[in-house]
Order: C-alpha cells, then sequence, then structure tokens
C-alpha cells in the first residue's frame, strides 16, 4: 500500500484539529464551571436541565408573589392594630360619658375627642399599599372606597371582593379584606344586643342581656318587645305574643337570655334584642349616632334615658366591632404565617433544583483537570508527531 506525502499531512492535521478541539472544549468546561456547555454534549442532561430551569423560574416567580403579597398584608396588620386603639379609645370615652356625674358640656367635650377619632378612622378605612391602591378597596381599588355623602354621614362605595394571587402551584391567597368586611361587618357570634327605639317617649332604659341557656330551641332570634297600657297597668308584648305585666326593674326572659330593663316606658315605646350581626354594624354610624346623642343637651328623663340607651348600643356595638377586627388581624396572621410555611417549602423546593441542575450540568473539577493535562499531553504528541512525519519525505535525499 502506498501511502503518499499529501495522506500524511492531511492525517496529521486531522489528529491535530482533533486534539485541538478536544482541548478547546475541557478549556471551555472548565472556564464556564459546566459540563454541558452545548446541547450536544449531552443532549439528554440538557433536556433535563431545561425542564428544571422552567420549574425554578416558576417557583421564583410564585417568591417573588408571595413578597408582595406579605407587604400587603403586614401593612393590613398595622392599620387595623390601629384601628383596633381607635375602638378601645372610643369605648373608654363612652364609659366616661356615661356617668350620671358628667355635665352636659363635659360630654360635648368626649363628643369632640369622638369627632376626632372617627376622621382618624376614616383615614384608617381609606389607607393606600405602596403602589397607591387602597387597602380596603376590593376590586375597586383606584379610588377612596369610605367617602362622606351630603348628609355628612360616611358611605362605602368600593368594592366587596378582593383581589387574589397565585402564591403556589394550587395556591390562591386573598390579599387583605374589603371595607365591607373590616367596617361594616361584625361576626356571626356577636353577642346580643339591644336598641331603643329613637321615637321612645318613655323614661325606659336597657342594661345588660344575660345568657341563660344558649340550648334554648328557640335561642339567636330577634325579639321586639312592644309596651302598652292596659286599665292603668303598663304591659309589654314580645314579637306581638301575650301581654305581660311591667314592673320597675325587671329581667324579660326571652328563651335562653333575659333583658335587664329599669325606668319607666309609656305605651309605644319599642325595644329591639337581636345578635349584634342583625343590628347595626356599620362602625362609622355608631361613630355619628354616639357623637350625635352626646352633643345634645338632656333636661328631662326622656332625653337622658335616650341618651344612656344610645351610650350602651353604641358601647356594645364598639365591642362587636373590636372583635370582628381582632378576627380579622386573626386572618391576616394566618396568611402570614402560611406565607412563611411556603417560603420554606419554596426555599428547598429550589434546593432541590439546583442540586438537580448541578448534578445534570455542573463539572467536576478533579476529573476535568485531569482531563485537560491529558488533552495537552495529546496535542502535544500530535504536534510532534507531525514535526517529525513531515521531514520522512524522499525529496530530501534527490
Amino acid at each position: 500500500m502506498r501511502i503518499s506525502t499529501p495522506t500524511m499531512y492531511n492525517l496529521n492535521v486531522s489528529s491535530m484539529n482533533r486534539q485541538q478541539a478536544e482541548f478547546s472544549q475541557i478549556s471551555q468546561q472548565i472556564a464556564s464551571g459546566k459540563r454541558v456547555v452545548n446541547i450536544a454534549d449531552d443532549p439528554q442532561a440538557m433536556t433535563q436541565a431545561v425542564n428544571i430551569r422552567q420549574s425554578k423560574a416558576v417557583t421564583e416567580q410564585y417568591a417573588e408573589a408571595r413578597v408582595g403579597v406579605r407587604n400587603s398584608l403586614a401593612q393590613e396588620e398595622n392599620v387595623l392594630n390601629t384601628v383596633s386603639d381607635v375602638y378601645a379609645r372610643a369605648k373608654t370615652l363612652l364609659v366616661q360619658a356615661s356617668s350620671d356625674t358628667l355635665a352636659d358640656p363635659d360630654r360635648a367635650a368626649v363628643a369632640s375627642e369622638l369627632k376626632g377619632l372617627y376622621e382618624s378612622l376614616q383615614g384608617l378605612a381609606n389607607t393606600r399599599d405602596g403602589n397607591g391602591r387602597y387597602l380596603f378597596g376590593g376590586y375597586q381599588d383606584d379610588t377612596a372606597p369610605f367617602i362622606k355623602n351630603g348628609a355628612g354621614t360616611v358611605d362605602y362605595v368600593g368594592n366587596t371582593n378582593v383581589r387574589e394571587q397565585q402564591i403556589d402551584g394550587d395556591r390562591r391567597m386573598a390579599i387583605g379584606h374589603s371595607g365591607q368586611d373590616v367596617f361594616l361587618n361584625v361576626h356571626n357570634s356577636a353577642n346580643y344586643g339591644v336598641q331603643a327605639d329613637a321615637a321612645n317617649q318613655g323614661a325606659l332604659r336597657f342594661d345588660n342581656v344575660n345568657i341563660i341557656d344558649p340550648n334554648d330551641p328557640n335561642f339567636g332570634q330577634q325579639y321586639d318587645i312592644t309596651f302598652e297600657e292596659n286599665a292603668g297597668q303598663l304591659q309589654y308584648r314580645v314579637n306581638g305574643g301575650a301581654a305581660i305585666d311591667y314592673n320597675d326593674p325587671m329581667k324579660i326572659p326571652l328563651d335562653g337570655i333575659e333583658l335587664e330593663v329599669n325606668g319607666v316606658p309609656v305605651a309605644g315605646d319599642q325595644l329591639t334584642v337581636a345578635r349584634g350581626a342583625d343590628l347595626n354594624t356599620n362602625i362609622f354610624r355608631t361613630f355619628e349616632q354616639a357623637i350625635a346623642v352626646l352633643d345634645l343637651p338632656a333636661a328631662t328623663d326622656n332625653q337622658k334615658a335616650n341618651r344612656a340607651n344610645q351610650i350602651r348600643s353604641a358601647m356594645q356595638q364598639f365591642d362587636n366591632s373590636l372583635d370582628n377586627v381582632l378576627t380579622t388581624r386573626a386572618e391576616v396572621g394566618a396568611r402570614l404565617n402560611e406565607l412563611d410555611g411556603l417560603d420554606t417549602i419554596g426555599g428547598n423546593r429550589e434546593l432541590a433544583y439546583e442540586q438537580a441542575l448541578s448534578d445534570l450540568v455542573d463539572l467536576n473539577y478533579v476529573e476535568a483537570s485531569a482531563e485537560y493535562s491529558l488533552r495537552i499531553v495529546g496535542l502535544q504528541a500530535a504536534q510532534k508527531t507531525f514535526v517529525s512525519m513531515k521531514e520522512m519525505s524522499l525529496f530530501k535525499f534527490l
């Protein structure tokens, strides 16, 4: 077999090119720290790595979403904490105003402070987040949810639904609460309250509502108590039932509860006894009614009784609203705890993805260093072989 000079040249050049390519590949791997630089290096590993990177990117997006949700919830929790302080202060002021030792000017001073708390509450209800959205506006978070109408009272004009954010693969979380839930509702388990009809003309006052038997089959309903006079004897009816003689003071039994009343009503006076959720639940109305009754002087027994009843109703409504805010804060705290748990899970998931990626495409530097040295030796051997082979020509001897 005859081997020509071009053949020897071509074989040696091919060998050097191959050695150079392998040397360049290992050099690139060492420089990048990756075993798989191009898809041709390991197609199967590269395909798996692409899928893992996509899953890792989704996990990172969920983590960023949780940051936004956490910021909104943390701000809401701070606002609700301040709202709780406002309610507690308002309740304290009403307890002071209920004392018979206060004069009308003193109660007017209490009403003045209540007005300040009322304005502060409206500001808190219209709090914005870091993006300029109203926290308690629901879907309609680009305009103030609580505004004063022409009569000077505060109305809710926001949306009752709240935005939700996907925070993990199978979990969507509500971002906060609507103003309806926080300021215009009370919890379904709110205690019984009493409201006196605004048209009452007598001096009837209500005191405590005592729970006697919560297992009574009729427990939980609403009671409308009306007073009438029959042959000079004051009587009352419950929900239009039989007439019962009224004595001052007395406890009126109402299916597992009893209402303590005192003072003398007149025919036509009315009381309503119901769960807090079935009476006034609008905390702004509570403020407005309390301020109005404290601003008015009370000279007659009827006026004093009306003021006492309004103050007692307002105190009960503040208690119910405070319980509602505390329940809402508990929900916010539970969501924040869930976010912490999801962050931990997401962090562990990211570590697993990183480990899987490392196993697939990262370089083993010990093996790479040994191969790097081997490729250098191979390239040098190919070069020396070429130098020796190119001298094997008969033309040197002509």
